[in-house]
Protein backbone atom coordinates (compact mmCIF):
# COMPACT_ATOMS: atom_id res chain seq x y z
CA UNK A 1 0.00 0.00 0.00
CA UNK A 2 1.07 3.41 -0.91
CA UNK A 3 2.37 5.70 1.89
CA UNK A 4 -0.69 8.30 1.45
CA UNK A 5 -2.83 5.72 3.30
CA UNK A 6 -0.56 4.02 5.30
CA UNK A 7 -0.51 4.27 9.08
CA UNK A 8 3.72 3.74 10.72
CA UNK A 9 2.75 0.71 13.21
CA UNK A 10 0.58 -1.62 10.82
CA UNK A 11 3.02 -0.92 8.48
CA UNK A 12 5.56 -2.09 10.56
CA UNK A 13 3.80 -5.60 10.94
CA UNK A 14 4.55 -6.24 7.30
CA UNK A 15 8.16 -5.03 6.99
CA UNK A 16 10.57 -7.48 5.54
CA UNK A 17 12.73 -7.12 9.38
CA UNK A 18 9.52 -8.19 10.90
CA UNK A 19 9.04 -11.19 8.80
CA UNK A 20 12.12 -12.14 9.46
CA UNK A 21 12.61 -11.70 13.14
CA UNK A 22 9.37 -13.83 12.88
CA UNK A 23 10.97 -16.21 10.91
CA UNK A 24 13.77 -16.49 13.75
CA UNK A 25 11.56 -16.85 17.05
CA UNK A 26 9.64 -19.67 15.12
CA UNK A 27 13.03 -21.83 14.40
CA UNK A 28 14.96 -20.96 18.09
CA UNK A 29 11.22 -22.07 19.47
CA UNK A 30 11.56 -25.41 17.50
CA UNK A 31 15.01 -25.86 18.29
CA UNK A 32 14.33 -25.47 21.99
CA UNK A 33 11.62 -27.96 22.05
CA UNK A 34 13.60 -30.21 19.63
CA UNK A 35 16.56 -29.63 22.58
CA UNK A 36 14.04 -30.84 25.48
CA UNK A 37 12.83 -33.95 23.71
CA UNK A 38 16.67 -34.84 23.00
CA UNK A 39 16.59 -34.22 19.40
CA UNK A 40 19.45 -31.79 19.45
CA UNK A 41 21.82 -30.60 21.89
CA UNK A 42 20.69 -28.40 24.67
CA UNK A 43 23.81 -26.30 24.39
CA UNK A 44 23.16 -25.74 20.63
CA UNK A 45 19.40 -24.66 21.22
CA UNK A 46 21.21 -21.77 24.04
CA UNK A 47 24.00 -20.81 21.16
CA UNK A 48 21.10 -20.11 18.52
CA UNK A 49 19.38 -17.78 20.80
CA UNK A 50 23.04 -16.28 21.77
CA UNK A 51 24.07 -15.48 18.58
CA UNK A 52 20.97 -14.21 16.39
CA UNK A 53 18.41 -13.51 18.84
CA UNK A 54 19.39 -9.47 18.94
CA UNK A 55 20.71 -9.67 15.92
CA UNK A 56 19.07 -7.44 13.03
CA UNK A 57 18.89 -8.89 10.22
CA UNK A 58 20.52 -7.85 6.92
CA UNK A 59 17.34 -7.87 4.15
CA UNK A 60 19.43 -6.74 1.36
CA UNK A 61 21.50 -9.72 2.00
CA UNK A 62 18.75 -12.40 2.24
CA UNK A 63 17.68 -10.63 -0.99
CA UNK A 64 20.99 -11.49 -2.57
CA UNK A 65 20.79 -14.95 -1.44
CA UNK A 66 17.31 -15.49 -2.92
CA UNK A 67 18.65 -14.38 -6.37
CA UNK A 68 20.63 -17.34 -6.06
CA UNK A 69 18.34 -19.71 -4.42
CA UNK A 70 15.28 -18.76 -6.04
CA UNK A 71 13.55 -19.45 -2.04
CA UNK A 72 13.25 -17.55 0.33
CA UNK A 73 13.01 -19.43 3.36
CA UNK A 74 16.63 -21.47 2.12
CA UNK A 75 17.89 -17.34 1.77
CA UNK A 76 16.78 -16.67 5.37
CA UNK A 77 18.27 -20.19 6.62
CA UNK A 78 21.39 -19.25 4.50
CA UNK A 79 21.92 -15.85 6.00
CA UNK A 80 20.94 -16.75 9.70
CA UNK A 81 24.15 -19.61 9.66
CA UNK A 82 26.29 -16.75 8.75
CA UNK A 83 25.29 -15.54 12.50
CA UNK A 84 25.28 -19.23 14.03
CA UNK A 85 28.24 -20.97 12.66
CA UNK A 86 28.25 -25.04 13.29
CA UNK A 87 25.05 -25.32 14.91
CA UNK A 88 22.88 -23.94 12.57
CA UNK A 89 22.74 -27.60 11.14
CA UNK A 90 19.81 -27.88 14.00
CA UNK A 91 17.89 -25.36 12.37
CA UNK A 92 14.79 -26.51 10.53
CA UNK A 93 15.37 -29.55 11.53
CA UNK A 94 12.02 -31.86 10.19
CA UNK A 95 10.48 -28.45 9.43
CA UNK A 96 9.15 -27.66 6.20
CA UNK A 97 8.90 -23.79 5.03
CA UNK A 98 5.27 -23.78 4.75
CA UNK A 99 5.61 -24.27 9.08
CA UNK A 100 7.30 -21.00 9.23
CA UNK A 101 5.58 -19.09 6.33
CA UNK A 102 2.40 -19.91 8.01
CA UNK A 103 3.05 -19.40 11.08
CA UNK A 104 4.82 -15.99 10.80
CA UNK A 105 1.48 -15.25 9.12
CA UNK A 106 -0.77 -15.78 11.67
CA UNK A 107 1.06 -14.29 14.28
CA UNK A 108 0.99 -11.00 11.67
CA UNK A 109 -2.84 -11.31 10.98
CA UNK A 110 -3.05 -11.33 15.29
CA UNK A 111 -0.72 -8.09 15.35
CA UNK A 112 -2.95 -6.49 12.30
CA UNK A 113 -6.57 -7.37 14.06
CA UNK A 114 -4.94 -5.99 17.33
CA UNK A 115 -4.63 -3.08 15.34
CA UNK A 116 -7.74 -2.90 13.68
CA UNK A 117 -9.63 -3.85 17.00
CA UNK A 118 -7.93 -1.02 18.32
CA UNK A 119 -8.98 1.44 15.80
CA UNK A 120 -12.86 0.14 16.26
CA UNK A 121 -12.09 1.21 19.98
CA UNK A 122 -11.22 4.50 19.11
CA UNK A 123 -14.17 4.63 16.59
CA UNK A 124 -17.03 3.57 18.82
CA UNK A 125 -15.70 6.03 21.27
CA UNK A 126 -16.06 9.08 19.12
CA UNK A 127 -19.67 7.78 18.12
CA UNK A 128 -20.79 7.51 21.30
CA UNK A 129 -19.94 10.70 22.74
CA UNK A 130 -21.42 13.14 19.55
CA UNK A 131 -24.64 10.30 19.37
CA UNK A 132 -25.14 11.66 22.92
CA UNK A 133 -24.00 14.55 22.08
CA UNK A 134 -26.71 14.96 19.43
CA UNK A 135 -29.59 12.19 21.58
CA UNK A 136 -32.53 14.65 21.11
CA UNK A 137 -31.41 16.61 17.83
CA UNK A 138 -34.17 16.29 15.58
CA UNK A 139 -33.86 15.91 12.07
CA UNK A 140 -35.80 14.09 8.91
CA UNK A 141 -35.35 10.13 8.62
CA UNK A 142 -35.28 9.20 4.95
CA UNK A 143 -36.02 6.25 3.28
CA UNK A 144 -35.66 5.54 -0.40
CA UNK A 145 -33.55 9.02 -0.17
CA UNK A 146 -36.77 10.86 0.27
CA UNK A 147 -38.24 12.38 3.77
CA UNK A 148 -39.82 9.80 5.51
CA UNK A 149 -40.47 10.42 9.40
CA UNK A 150 -38.48 12.45 12.01
CA UNK A 151 -35.43 10.82 14.13
CA UNK A 152 -32.95 11.97 15.61
CA UNK A 153 -29.31 12.67 14.34
CA UNK A 154 -28.45 10.21 18.05
CA UNK A 155 -30.47 7.88 16.62
CA UNK A 156 -28.22 8.03 13.53
CA UNK A 157 -24.75 7.98 15.26
CA UNK A 158 -26.12 5.32 17.61
CA UNK A 159 -27.02 2.97 14.53
CA UNK A 160 -23.87 3.49 13.43
CA UNK A 161 -21.91 2.73 16.88
CA UNK A 162 -24.08 -0.47 16.81
CA UNK A 163 -23.05 -1.55 13.46
CA UNK A 164 -19.45 -1.09 14.79
CA UNK A 165 -19.87 -3.13 17.89
CA UNK A 166 -20.42 -5.79 15.53
CA UNK A 167 -17.67 -5.31 13.60
CA UNK A 168 -14.82 -5.36 16.41
CA UNK A 169 -16.87 -8.68 17.49
CA UNK A 170 -16.25 -9.98 13.31
CA UNK A 171 -12.73 -8.61 13.99
CA UNK A 172 -12.24 -10.47 17.26
CA UNK A 173 -13.75 -13.84 16.16
CA UNK A 174 -11.61 -13.18 12.66
CA UNK A 175 -8.20 -13.37 14.96
CA UNK A 176 -9.30 -16.07 16.87
CA UNK A 177 -9.63 -18.15 13.28
CA UNK A 178 -6.46 -17.48 11.69
CA UNK A 179 -4.75 -17.92 15.83
CA UNK A 180 -3.32 -21.38 14.40
CA UNK A 181 0.49 -22.68 14.04
CA UNK A 182 1.54 -25.59 11.72
CA UNK A 183 4.63 -27.21 12.68
CA UNK A 184 4.06 -30.20 10.70
CA UNK A 185 6.57 -31.24 8.71
CA UNK A 186 6.29 -32.14 5.53
CA UNK A 187 2.62 -32.89 3.89
CA UNK A 188 2.16 -32.87 7.52
CA UNK A 189 2.16 -36.07 8.58
CA UNK A 190 5.00 -35.19 11.76
CA UNK A 191 6.75 -38.03 10.06
CA UNK A 192 10.08 -36.13 10.83
CA UNK A 193 8.96 -33.58 13.73
CA UNK A 194 6.89 -34.49 16.82
CA UNK A 195 3.87 -32.56 17.72
CA UNK A 196 5.04 -31.72 20.62
CA UNK A 197 7.23 -29.14 18.93
CA UNK A 198 4.75 -27.67 17.21
CA UNK A 199 3.10 -26.96 20.46
CA UNK A 200 5.38 -25.54 21.89
CA UNK A 201 5.88 -22.71 19.03
CA UNK A 202 2.31 -22.38 19.64
CA UNK A 203 2.17 -21.63 22.96
CA UNK A 204 5.28 -19.37 22.53
CA UNK A 205 3.63 -17.51 20.30
CA UNK A 206 -0.02 -17.34 21.35
CA UNK A 207 -1.21 -19.42 18.84
CA UNK A 208 -3.02 -22.82 19.19
CA UNK A 209 -1.51 -25.90 17.47
CA UNK A 210 -3.63 -26.75 13.80
CA UNK A 211 -5.92 -29.81 14.55
CA UNK A 212 -4.57 -31.03 10.99
CA UNK A 213 -2.81 -29.57 8.42
CA UNK A 214 -1.57 -30.77 5.28
CA UNK A 215 1.82 -29.26 4.75
CA UNK A 216 -0.25 -25.54 5.09
CA UNK A 217 -2.58 -24.27 7.60
CA UNK A 218 -6.10 -24.42 6.17
CA UNK A 219 -7.33 -21.25 3.85
CA UNK A 220 -11.06 -21.62 4.96
CA UNK A 221 -9.38 -19.84 8.04
CA UNK A 222 -8.11 -16.91 6.04
CA UNK A 223 -10.92 -16.45 3.66
CA UNK A 224 -13.22 -15.77 6.95
CA UNK A 225 -10.44 -13.29 7.80
CA UNK A 226 -10.82 -11.29 4.72
CA UNK A 227 -14.06 -11.62 4.71
CA UNK A 228 -14.71 -10.05 7.89
CA UNK A 229 -12.46 -7.20 6.84
CA UNK A 230 -14.39 -6.77 3.40
CA UNK A 231 -17.89 -6.63 5.90
CA UNK A 232 -16.05 -3.85 8.41
CA UNK A 233 -15.10 -1.86 5.30
CA UNK A 234 -18.29 -1.69 4.28
CA UNK A 235 -19.59 -0.47 7.08
CA UNK A 236 -16.88 2.26 6.93
CA UNK A 237 -18.24 3.03 3.37
CA UNK A 238 -21.99 3.41 5.08
CA UNK A 239 -21.30 6.13 7.66
CA UNK A 240 -19.32 7.48 4.63
CA UNK A 241 -21.90 7.93 2.66
CA UNK A 242 -24.17 9.25 5.08
CA UNK A 243 -21.97 11.93 5.45
CA UNK A 244 -21.54 12.85 1.91
CA UNK A 245 -25.33 12.89 1.49
CA UNK A 246 -25.73 14.99 4.53
CA UNK A 247 -23.05 17.22 3.56
CA UNK A 248 -24.48 17.97 -0.48
CA UNK A 249 -25.72 21.71 -0.45
CA UNK A 250 -29.24 21.32 -1.02
CA UNK A 251 -28.93 19.21 2.73
CA UNK A 252 -26.10 20.48 4.49
CA UNK A 253 -26.85 19.16 7.84
CA UNK A 254 -23.72 17.79 9.11
CA UNK A 255 -20.04 18.39 6.83
CA UNK A 256 -16.74 17.72 7.68
CA UNK A 257 -14.40 19.50 9.58
CA UNK A 258 -12.67 22.23 6.60
CA UNK A 259 -9.34 23.56 8.65
CA UNK A 260 -8.27 27.05 8.35
CA UNK A 261 -6.17 27.39 5.02
CA UNK A 262 -7.82 24.26 3.47
CA UNK A 263 -8.90 24.50 0.06
CA UNK A 264 -11.78 22.72 -1.81
CA UNK A 265 -11.51 22.99 -5.30
CA UNK A 266 -8.50 24.55 -7.47
CA UNK A 267 -10.86 26.36 -9.99
CA UNK A 268 -13.86 27.19 -7.54
CA UNK A 269 -12.84 28.81 -4.35
CA UNK A 270 -16.03 28.07 -2.52
CA UNK A 271 -15.94 24.88 -2.69
CA UNK A 272 -16.14 22.80 0.64
CA UNK A 273 -15.75 18.92 -0.41
CA UNK A 274 -16.64 15.82 1.13
CA UNK A 275 -12.86 14.34 -0.10
CA UNK A 276 -12.28 12.23 3.77
CA UNK A 277 -15.56 10.48 2.64
CA UNK A 278 -15.02 10.08 -0.49
CA UNK A 279 -11.73 8.64 -0.24
CA UNK A 280 -13.18 6.31 2.63
CA UNK A 281 -16.03 5.16 -0.02
CA UNK A 282 -12.75 4.47 -1.94
CA UNK A 283 -10.58 2.91 0.62
CA UNK A 284 -13.67 0.48 1.29
CA UNK A 285 -13.39 -0.77 -2.43
CA UNK A 286 -10.07 -1.13 -2.49
CA UNK A 287 -10.65 -3.51 0.80
CA UNK A 288 -13.34 -5.79 -0.88
CA UNK A 289 -11.15 -6.42 -3.20
CA UNK A 290 -9.30 -8.43 -1.54
CA UNK A 291 -12.40 -11.00 -0.25
CA UNK A 292 -12.99 -12.60 -4.02
CA UNK A 293 -8.82 -13.59 -3.96
CA UNK A 294 -9.00 -15.21 -0.15
CA UNK A 295 -12.04 -17.23 -1.37
CA UNK A 296 -10.49 -18.74 -4.08
CA UNK A 297 -7.00 -19.32 -2.50
CA UNK A 298 -9.31 -22.23 -0.28
CA UNK A 299 -9.17 -24.58 -3.08
CA UNK A 300 -5.12 -25.69 -2.92
CA UNK A 301 -4.50 -28.79 -4.41
CA UNK A 302 -3.88 -31.85 -2.63
CA UNK A 303 -1.69 -31.28 0.12
CA UNK A 304 -0.37 -27.97 -1.31
CA UNK A 305 0.67 -25.76 -3.68
CA UNK A 306 1.82 -22.32 -3.55
CA UNK A 307 -1.35 -20.56 -5.43
CA UNK A 308 -2.28 -18.73 -2.68
CA UNK A 309 1.06 -17.14 -1.63
CA UNK A 310 1.61 -14.39 -4.12
CA UNK A 311 -1.96 -13.61 -3.26
CA UNK A 312 -1.18 -12.68 0.47
CA UNK A 313 2.07 -11.21 -0.06
CA UNK A 314 -0.73 -9.20 -1.69
CA UNK A 315 -3.73 -8.45 -0.07
CA UNK A 316 -2.79 -9.28 3.71
CA UNK A 317 -0.38 -6.13 3.65
CA UNK A 318 -2.89 -4.15 1.59
CA UNK A 319 -6.24 -4.67 3.40
CA UNK A 320 -5.02 -4.89 6.72
CA UNK A 321 -2.99 -1.75 6.24
CA UNK A 322 -5.53 0.22 4.02
CA UNK A 323 -8.12 -0.79 7.19
CA UNK A 324 -6.60 0.39 9.62
CA UNK A 325 -6.10 3.70 7.82
CA UNK A 326 -9.57 4.17 7.29
CA UNK A 327 -10.78 3.72 10.32
CA UNK A 328 -8.87 6.12 11.88
CA UNK A 329 -9.75 8.30 9.20
CA UNK A 330 -13.38 7.43 10.13
CA UNK A 331 -12.96 8.21 13.65
CA UNK A 332 -11.16 11.35 13.09
CA UNK A 333 -14.14 12.54 10.60
CA UNK A 334 -16.78 11.52 13.09
CA UNK A 335 -14.68 13.41 15.99
CA UNK A 336 -14.48 16.53 14.25
CA UNK A 337 -17.83 16.71 12.43
CA UNK A 338 -19.69 20.06 11.81
CA UNK A 339 -22.88 19.54 12.75
CA UNK A 340 -25.94 22.13 12.04
CA UNK A 341 -29.20 21.86 13.73
CA UNK A 342 -30.70 24.78 12.46
CA UNK A 343 -30.49 23.14 8.78
CA UNK A 344 -31.71 20.03 9.55
CA UNK A 345 -34.98 21.54 11.46
CA UNK A 346 -35.26 23.45 8.28
CA UNK A 347 -35.41 20.42 6.37
CA UNK A 348 -38.38 18.71 8.90
CA UNK A 349 -39.91 21.35 8.13
CA UNK A 350 -39.83 21.76 4.38
CA UNK A 351 -42.59 19.67 3.61
CA UNK A 352 -45.18 21.47 5.13
CA UNK A 353 -45.86 18.84 7.55
CA UNK A 354 -46.17 15.82 5.39
CA UNK A 355 -43.68 14.00 7.82
CA UNK A 356 -46.63 13.39 9.71
CA UNK A 357 -49.11 11.89 7.34
CA UNK A 358 -48.67 8.11 8.97
CA UNK A 359 -49.92 9.63 12.59
CA UNK A 360 -52.64 11.32 10.61
CA UNK A 361 -53.33 7.90 8.86
CA UNK A 362 -53.81 5.85 12.23
CA UNK A 363 -55.81 8.27 14.00
CA UNK A 364 -58.45 8.58 11.39
CA UNK A 365 -58.19 4.36 11.60
CA UNK A 366 -58.69 4.73 15.17
CA UNK A 367 -61.61 6.74 15.07
CA UNK A 368 -63.43 3.98 12.56
CA UNK A 369 -62.54 5.10 9.19
CA UNK A 370 -61.37 1.91 6.69
CA UNK A 371 -57.79 1.75 6.10
CA UNK A 372 -58.21 2.24 2.34
CA UNK A 373 -60.51 5.20 2.78
CA UNK A 374 -58.13 6.90 5.63
CA UNK A 375 -55.11 6.19 3.18
CA UNK A 376 -57.17 7.90 0.15
CA UNK A 377 -58.44 11.09 2.46
CA UNK A 378 -54.33 11.04 3.85
CA UNK A 379 -53.17 11.18 0.40
CA UNK A 380 -55.53 13.50 -1.10
CA UNK A 381 -54.57 16.37 1.19
CA UNK A 382 -50.56 15.41 0.99
CA UNK A 383 -50.47 15.40 -2.84
CA UNK A 384 -50.95 19.49 -2.91
CA UNK A 385 -48.53 19.49 -0.30
CA UNK A 386 -45.87 17.75 -2.36
CA UNK A 387 -46.39 20.08 -5.12
CA UNK A 388 -46.20 23.14 -3.01
CA UNK A 389 -49.58 23.98 -3.09
CA UNK A 390 -50.30 24.68 0.46
CA UNK A 391 -50.01 22.96 4.11
CA UNK A 392 -50.76 19.95 5.04
CA UNK A 393 -52.61 20.60 8.60
CA UNK A 394 -54.40 23.96 7.00
CA UNK A 395 -55.87 21.36 4.10
CA UNK A 396 -56.43 18.42 6.63
CA UNK A 397 -58.81 21.09 8.75
CA UNK A 398 -60.22 21.79 5.23
CA UNK A 399 -61.41 18.41 4.47
CA UNK A 400 -64.93 17.68 5.34
CA UNK A 401 -64.59 13.66 5.39
CA UNK A 402 -61.10 14.07 7.69
CA UNK A 403 -63.01 16.74 9.94
CA UNK A 404 -66.09 14.29 10.18
CA UNK A 405 -63.56 12.05 12.47
CA UNK A 406 -61.05 14.30 13.91
CA UNK A 407 -61.10 17.45 15.35
CA UNK A 408 -58.94 20.40 14.98
CA UNK A 409 -57.52 19.73 18.52
CA UNK A 410 -56.84 16.54 17.78
CA UNK A 411 -54.99 17.15 14.13
CA UNK A 412 -52.93 19.55 15.85
CA UNK A 413 -51.71 17.05 18.28
CA UNK A 414 -51.04 15.08 15.60
CA UNK A 415 -48.16 17.27 14.40
CA UNK A 416 -46.21 17.35 17.85
CA UNK A 417 -42.69 16.70 16.81
CA UNK A 418 -41.45 15.35 20.36
CA UNK A 419 -44.10 11.95 19.50
CA UNK A 420 -41.45 10.64 17.48
CA UNK A 421 -38.68 10.60 20.09
CA UNK A 422 -40.48 8.97 22.99
CA UNK A 423 -38.18 5.41 22.67
CA UNK A 424 -34.97 7.46 22.07
CA UNK A 425 -34.07 6.86 25.74
CA UNK A 426 -35.05 3.05 25.31
CA UNK A 427 -33.14 2.80 22.14
CA UNK A 428 -29.79 4.50 23.52
CA UNK A 429 -30.28 2.02 26.42
CA UNK A 430 -30.23 -0.80 24.23
CA UNK A 431 -27.33 0.22 22.20
CA UNK A 432 -24.71 1.41 25.01
CA UNK A 433 -26.61 -0.15 27.97
CA UNK A 434 -27.20 2.72 29.87
CA UNK A 435 -30.26 4.50 31.36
Amino acid sequence: MIPRYSRPEMTAVWSPATRFRIWFEIEAHACDALAEIGVIPKESARAIWEKAGHVEFDVARIDEIERVTKHDVIAFLTHLAEFIGPDSRFVHQGLTSSDVLDTCLAVQLQRASDLLIADVDALLAALKRRAFEHKMTPTIGRSHAIHAEPTTFGLKLAGAYAEFVRARARLAAAREEISTCAISGAVGTFANVDPRVEAHVAEKLGLKPEPISTQVIPRDRHAAFFAALGIVASSVERLAIEIRHLQRSEVLEAEEYFSEGQKGSSAMPHKRNPVLTENLTGLARLVRSAVTPALENVALWHERDISHSSVERGIAPDATITLDFALARLAGVIDKLVVYPENMRKNLDRLGGLVHSQRVLLALTQKGVSREDAYGFVQRNAMPVWRGQGDFLTLLKADKEVRAALSEGELEELFDLGYHFKAVDAIFGRVFGEG
